[in-house]
């Protein structure tokens, strides 16, 4: 297996996945545990189904770079999410399931227009990432580079703002903390790692990418900055396993990662258990 492993390490190809799936996994590592703390785990679920829309009216446009645009729209839907979920009428809940409800139906409805009802093989690809990962170009890995790098600066810099949105909104604004502005860039900042992940897990599959390490974690430390530290060791070593066991076996990249990290939450469920000191 090993050389088996170094033969396919020495393709670019694999390489560029396993740099994208590395970053993108730690990205949405951080952020999981702070959507998770906030009841905010669906907000990934919907703005992903709003990432396969945009894909979709890309596709229509025939755009030969679709990436700004997808990260337009879902930037831009994160914030009429943020700010729908804020207006009485329309609860948070009710507001992600009405966006990513209808951004999928828009967006299937306009592949299946547009190809003559011929969408089967894309939609497999787009919903679920089966082979994206690996047909990344030397462009879209610099630019998830770029974009990762910037997510992770902005954690880094902002890391107390964030702590403490995440755990008391109320008493942060009663301190003179902004937390609209820090709302927001929580929600910007989820809207950049969706539309990164879809070459990964495809855009049915995302969540799994920030609520499962953050779980997994939570099973066994109960600090914040543990908690953050090893829900990004757990998401690395699922992504780069999942990605490995998917180019030997032959299996679908999203799914297999998804996989390894169900397995891990489970691992980590019973070192908790045993310890008796995990979340439950």
């Amino acid at each position: 297996m090993i050389q088996t492993l170094t033969t396919y390490l020495q393709f670019p190809f694999v390489r560029y996945a396993l740099i994208v799936g590395v970053l993108v996994a730690l990205c949405a590592s951080l952020l999981g545990v702070t959507l998770v703390l906030k009841r905010f785990s669906f907000i990934g679920d919907g703005l992903s189904h709003v990432a396969f829309g945009a894909m979709a009216v890309a596709a229509v446009l025939k755009f030969t770079n679709d990436m700004p645009l997808i990260l337009a729209i879902t930037v831009v839907c994160a914030i009429l999410l943020l700010r729908t979920g804020q207006n009485a009428k329309i609860k948070g809940d009710a507001a992600v399931a009405m966006l990513s409800v209808g951004a999928l139906a828009i967006g299937y409805l306009l592949m299946s227009v547009s190809s003559g009802g011929n969408v089967s093989g894309d939609v497999c690809v787009t919903l679920f990432g089966s082979t994206s990962i690996l047909t990344l170009t030397p462009n879209e890995v610099w630019l998830c580079i770029i974009l990762s790098i910037l997510v992770l600066a902005i954690f880094v810099l902002f890391y107390h703002k964030i702590f403490a949105v995440t755990f008391d909104e109320n008493f942060a604004k009663a301190v003179g903390t902004n937390t609209e502005a820090y709302n927001l860039l929580i929600a910007v900042i989820t809207a950049v790692i969706i539309v990164l992940a879809m070459n990964l897990v495809g855009s049915l599959l995302i969540s799994a990418l920030l609520i499962f390490p953050a779980l997994s974690a939570m099973r066994i430390f109960q600090n914040f900055r543990a908690v953050t530290i090893c829900s990004a060791i757990l998401s690395v070593c699922c992504a780069l396993i999942g990605i490995l066991t998917s180019i030997v076996a032959g299996t679908p990249v999203g799914s297999t990662i998804v996989a390894t990290q169900i397995a891990a939450f489970g691992v980590c469920c019973l070192i908790g258990m045993m310890r008796g000191g995990g979340h439950r």
